[in-house]
């Protein structure tokens, strides 16, 4: 049903509806709906009003429900907003934190990546500067057995898989 912005009197407002205004009035005293009063004490029907005795009307009118049932209708239906608009409001408050926790962990993820990437460019870089030429060699049984006690007191030697690296401790 179209409408006009504006308030509405009981008179408009019983026709638009096609109710008697006592019915309206009756509603009123039970607490359905609350229109506001002019300083002549006239009622004044705004959007809001129209549209909750609108449902009052089809709850009582269209669905046979009685007075105290729309009552208990009518306050389902706010607790039910009220309650969805707090589980609104929580899930956009955890989806913010999750996104700014989501924001914290990468930029730490990439802050830990840069550095363990300089420290190993540093590693790569020492490592020449102070071991001299590494001796690499796939037969890791023949080398190790070649050395005297004494040769090995002077070397370091590490082992990954069937390579043997060995460098002096001097540098």
């Amino acid at each position: 049903m179209k409408r006009k912005k504006g308030f509405y009197s009981i008179s408009v407002v019983a026709k638009m509806f096609g109710v008697h205004q006592q019915t309206i009035r009756l509603y009123e005293k039970e607490g359905l709906i609350a229109p506001k009063r002019s300083t002549g004490n006239t009622r004044l029907f705004s959007e809001e009003d129209v549209d909750r005795l609108e449902e009052v009307i089809f709850l009582t009118h269209k669905m046979g429900v009685n007075l105290a049932g729309v009552e208990m209708i009518l306050r389902l239906q706010k607790k039910i907003t009220k309650l969805q608009n707090e589980v609104n409001n929580l899930f956009k408050a955890t989806t913010e934190t999750l996104e700014s926790e989501s924001t914290m962990l990468k930029e730490d993820a990439r802050s830990q990546a840069q550095r363990l990437l300089s420290m190993k460019q540093q590693s790569g870089k020492a490592l020449s500067k102070e071991s001299g030429p590494i001796d690499v060699s796939a037969d890791t049984h023949t080398r190790s057995h070649r050395h005297t006690q004494s040769d090995q007191k002077d070397k370091k030697e590490s082992v990954a898989g069937e390579w043997e690296i060995e460098y002096d401790d001097e540098g």
